[in-house]
């Protein structure tokens, strides 16, 4: 009987030698949630002594959180069903914060029957601290990007950070110039705490955009029933963003030169001028060197403009970005909408990275919500992706690259006779000539701008 309980004791102290060697932690409770078995790596990871911890609940151990009576981790051992790589944060006895790993099974007698649990638990701060670095280093402020030209426009960011320069952004549109303008904005040392700004310039006519901007006094024009602050004086202490800046009039140009050069501005209607402290973020998916050249931008302005420019590549010039940007939406839209979508399999992530995609990020976002409308879960499939993505041909309604020429074949000077003839054929009237194109009247305006088309009755 003696020797029976002494090599049972010796099999138990066996058993505990082995399990102290492991690196990973190992918790065993009884199935009423006590700690009935505890090796080193664990009391080292969790901070306690095993004499203290043996016979406790595991939420004196492991806290409420974690293992409550409604725990997620406790409720899927009740329920029999694994937990796998259950993320949490301790403080260790020397006042460390420790990012842990846990796992757990349920754990069955030698008759089969269930008896209690089995979790493991392993150090991950370490890894923690590399994917955050990675993180970091491959994305701002939700710019995501691992290529060259990123981690340049990165470094870039971070060197404006304590500066007041302009900066002027340039890239196709979807490129996320937005984006980058936030980047300038929250990254600075001061002028993160006062107000973001934005102006989209395309978006209005002349006069509401000079409003707009640098506000107006009660009886400027009709409707102006009281004086109103523009867009600069909001922006005070901060910076404004003003997105395409090409498609501002001669006028505006005029204004905005002498923000620039002064930091004064004159309310619409009024002669007194307004101190403003504002860094100007500006954007355009045009070239306003072209502009220039063809005396639609003033020269002196752009030279003011492009203290630091800032060009963000198309998509399809840094294909390497793709795979981690779809990764980073896909989680985006898991999260979501709480379909156990994963990620790419090698065939769709294979079309992605083929494809031009001449809506750049935006139209990939795009490709993914509508994966996962199409996808319930697991792999995202070549069957859940847009047509065209497949076949590698864009659609007839995808964005237009920076120049303005969408992929028909056609060269300049072609797609100009054609676009001349059309406005001709229909009186120059845009909504009929844009559906004789097969584009729309958006398109059209920006071709005339373009090609510098100008109707017969204003000639």
């Amino acid at each position: 009987m003696m020797e029976t309980q002494e090599s049972s004791q010796q099999a138990a102290q066996q058993l505990q030698d082995i399990l102290d060697s492991l690196p990973d932690g190992i918790l065993t409770l009884d199935d009423s949630g006590r700690i009935i078995g505890i090796n080193r790596a664990a009391c080292k990871m969790l901070g306690v002594n095993r004499k203290k911890a043996l016979l406790k609940g595991c939420t004196c151990v492991l806290g409420k959180k974690l293992c409550g009576p409604n725990s997620a981790l406790l409720n899927s051992i009740r329920d029999r069903k694994k937990v796998k790589d259950y993320e949490t944060q301790v403080v260790d006895s020397a006042g460390q914060r420790r990012v842990l790993m846990l796992s757990g099974t349920v754990l069955h007698n030698t008759e089969g029957e269930d008896s209690g649990a089995v979790i493991t638990v392993r150090d991950v701060t370490e890894l923690t601290s590399l994917r955050q670095d990675l993180e970091k280093r491959y994305s701002l402020h939700n710019i995501i990007g691992k290529s060259k030209q990123m981690r340049e426009i990165f470094d870039l960011i971070e060197e404006v950070s304590d500066s007041n320069a302009t900066v002027l952004i340039e890239g196709e549109t979807g490129t996320g110039k937005e984006l980058v303008a936030r980047a300038v904005h929250y990254n600075h040392v001061t002028r993160n705490r006062k107000p973001f700004v934005a102006v989209n310039c395309s978006a209005l006519a002349e006069g509401l955009l000079e409003s707009e901007l640098f506000g107006h006094v009660r009886g400027a024009f009709t409707g102006a029933t009281r004086d109103k602050r523009g867009r600069f004086e909001a922006a005070d202490g901060g910076t404004i963003f003003l997105d395409e800046i090409g498609d501002i009039s001669p006028l505006i140009q005029v204004k905005l030169l002498r923000v620039l050069q002064e930091r004064t501005i004159e309310r619409v209607g009024s002669d007194k001028t307004v101190q403003v402290d504002v860094r100007v973020v500006a954007a355009t998916h045009r070239s306003l060197a072209e502009l220039v050249n063809q005396g639609r931008f003033r020269q002196d302005l752009y030279y003011r403009l492009r203290v630091v420019p800032i060009r963000i590549p198309a998509l399809r010039e840094r294909r390497d970005d793709i795979p981690m940007l779809a990764q980073y939406f896909i989680d985006r839209f898991r999260q979501e909408t709480g379909r156990p979508v994963d990620s790419l399999d090698l065939d769709s992530l294979e079309c992605m990275v083929d494809y031009d995609w001449p809506g750049n990020v935006r139209e990939l976002e795009n490709a993914i919500e509508y994966a996962f409308v199409k996808c319930r879960r697991g792999e995202i499939r070549p069957g859940h992706l847009p047509a065209e993505i497949v076949s590698g041909q864009p659609s007839k309604g995808s964005s237009e690259p920076v120049s303005h020429m969408p992929s028909t074949g056609f060269s300049t000077k072609n797609l100009r006779i054609q676009t001349d003839s059309a406005l001709r054929t229909a009186g120059w009237n845009i909504a009929k000539a844009a559906r004789q194109l097969g584009i729309s009247r958006t398109t059209l305006y920006k071709r005339i701008n373009e090609f510098n088309l100008v109707s017969p009755f204003e000639q």
